[in-house]
């Protein structure tokens, strides 16, 4: 898989680099600015963009992720953020399909966990980070657009927003795999999202639409 890494501070743009190239992982792109990060995007386009949010001086990770979704739709966007989750990072999360992902530097625990959020968003999934689900939660719209979900199905939608897979959900809640099956397909359903033309299931898009729309629901509060 081809990366790009887009931050302005050096030492953790190498020390990203060296590790991604330790995991298997071709760092095909080291940016210091956005601008130098889309330039060689238009050259040659990569699977997943990690980019950081907050650049010195007026150069906007945010903005530089709308466009290379815009122009490079095969290309997913990782961002990356060391500060407080803003409006206009819920706005870009609320506006992208798929293939995006938001985590705070602080909340990645280690590089496995990094990188599997890379293979995730390239994948075509949303990556939300716990500081995002907080404040989601948080949200004065949440309770009236979510009121219709139980209390075990919003916490099951809290941890899919998270990317836990059902299996991790039922670690996380102690609950048997098969009975968070069956709350994830009550969110499903009780959010109208329903199986592909045909009757085959696609889990995987669903889990990212129920997501998304629960992203669409909630506003994220003041920036």
């Amino acid at each position: 898989m081809r990366v790009a890494i887009a931050d302005d501070s050096g030492l953790f743009r190498e020390s990203l680099a060296r590790y991604l190239t330790e995991l298997g992982l071709e760092v095909a792109v080291k940016a210091a600015t956005t601008a130098e990060l889309l330039a060689a995007l238009a050259r040659s386009p990569v699977d997943v963009a990690v980019v950081d949010v907050f650049f010195h001086g007026k150069d906007d990770g945010l903005s530089a992720a709308r466009r290379i979704r815009a122009n490079h739709p095969a290309t997913g966007v990782l961002m990356l953020s060391a500060q407080t989750v803003t409006r206009q990072a819920i706005e870009l999360l609320r506006a992208c399909s798929d293939a995006i992902g938001y985590l705070n530097k602080d909340n990645v625990a280690d590089i496995e966990e990094l990188h599997a959020a890379i293979h995730r968003v390239a994948a075509g999934e949303c990556v939300v980070d716990t500081d995002i689900v907080r404040r989601l939660l948080d949200s004065p719209r949440h309770e009236e657009g979510l009121s219709h979900l139980s209390e075990q199905e919003l916490g099951v939608l809290t941890l899919m927003a998270q990317g836990y897979s059902n299996r991790g959900i039922a670690k996380r809640v102690c609950l048997s795999e098969r009975r968070v099956e069956d709350y994830v397909g009550h969110i499903f359903a009780k959010l109208g999202i329903d199986s592909t033309p045909g009757g085959e299931p696609a889990d995987r898009n669903r889990r990212v639409l129920a997501v998304l729309q629960w992203l669409r629901l909630s506003n994220g509060g003041p920036a």
